[in-house]
């Protein structure tokens, strides 16, 4: 279900290793978005230029960012994202977004 590089950062390494490890085993565990969506680490869609990417916390100010693997990514009939209709990701990358 999960896919994708991880490219780890400077000293926070070890870390952002360890919480990463973590959040992959809810991911792997998971049957679809929706049964991550109110665990620990704030999953959650990402707006402007990253609309369509989700986020969830690492270690501060750290990001995980992924995508859907689906395409298109489903949507209800507003317009909103069908968490359970996503069963599957693509860890994208590891990124302090709010700093830029």
């Amino acid at each position: 279900k999960v896919s994708g590089k991880i490219y780890m950062l400077d000293d926070e390494e070890i870390k952002i290793e360890n919480t990463l490890y973590e959040f992959s085993e809810d991911f792997l565990n998971a049957d679809n978005l929706e049964e991550l969506r109110y665990m620990p680490g704030n999953y959650h869609e990402l707006i402007g230029n990253r609309k369509g990417e989700w986020a969830c916390n690492l270690d501060q100010p750290y990001r995980l960012i992924f995508r859907p693997i689906e395409e298109p990514i489903p949507l209800d009939n507003n317009g909103n994202y069908i968490w359970v209709e996503i069963l599957g990701v693509e860890i994208m990358e590891i990124d302090n977004y709010h700093s830029k």
